[in-house]
């Protein structure tokens, strides 16, 4: 219900002809027999989600330019809201497309190796392929095409994956000028870029709403200049918000500013 707010509170200051908004189930949904809680809610939103933007944007035909041209930007949920968005940019692009995960957690779980059995957790190795079989794109997202950004918390099984693949990653430390981050994308030899931003990526001091907080996270004005020089540099095939979590309706309001002014960098 906090995620709920979070996005309600957001939409508020969106302009209402240009947003589509996507109902999320209340019930929690049945695992289905897979021990993932809450798969038959999950795949529910992400065949929503998908329908929503492909309703805005077909897929095909598959091209990167095309889904530069007119892309969609994405907001509200934990980082599980992803994961149709970015599927539907893969899809546009032909899978030409690198992923930039601006995150303070890699998101890199299995449902096996998982602590909290969040899909949260999961959903960036779902893109990659090894997720839940429900819920894994038929083409999935190549390890040479994802940079990891910010990331400070992780677990065992996500540090021994992230070593033995070639993701690319990027501390807090090198984030402090777009430089890094150019030269990482640039890399990936993709013609177009997804920037995922879970909004933990900042610290803690930046922003309250915040669930799962870790210190030491970039500052908004750095997130910001990020943003904008990836975005002068490289054709945009989406982008997404996630991880706002107010503690109340009313606290959203002290937060909105930061999220606004990111936002703001992403279409301005």
């Amino acid at each position: 219900m906090r995620l709920a707010d979070g996005a309600e509170a957001i939409r508020g200051d969106l302009p209402a002809a240009s947003t589509r908004a996507v109902d999320v189930p209340m019930e929690a949904g049945d695992d289905l027999g897979t021990g993932l809680p809450r798969l038959g809610s999950l795949t529910l939103v992400r065949e929503r989600t998908f329908g929503a933007l492909e309703s805005l944007h077909p897929t095909s035909p598959a091209s990167p330019a095309a889904a530069a041209a007119d892309w969609t930007l994405s907001i509200g949920g934990d980082c599980g809201a992803q994961l149709a968005p970015i599927e539907h940019a893969m899809g546009r692009t032909g899978g030409d497309v690198a992923v930039v995960w601006l995150d303070a957690h890699p998101d890199l779980n299995t449902p096996e190796s998982s602590p909290s059995k969040a899909f949260s957790g999961m959903v960036l190795r779902t893109l990659l392929g090894e997720g839940p079989a429900e819920l894994v794109p038929a083409t999935p997202l190549r390890p040479e095409h994802l940079v990891l950004a910010g990331i400070r918390s992780t677990d065992d099984a996500e540090d021994e994956f992230v070593r033995g693949s070639a993701v690319r990653t990027l501390g807090v430390d090198s984030l402090g000028t777009p430089d890094a981050l150019l030269a990482a994308i640039a890399a990936t030899g993709a013609a177009s870029v997804y920037l995922h931003i879970d909004l933990d990526v900042l610290d803690p001091a930046e922003i309250a709403g915040l669930s799962d907080p870790v210190p030491f996270g970039v500052s908004t004005a750095d997130l910001v200049q990020l943003v904008r020089a990836v975005k002068a540099r490289f054709a945009l095939a989406g982008a997404g918000i996630s991880g706002f979590s107010p503690a109340s309706p009313e606290a959203a309001t002290d937060d909105l500013p930061t999220i606004l002014r990111i936002i703001g960098s992403l279409t301005t």
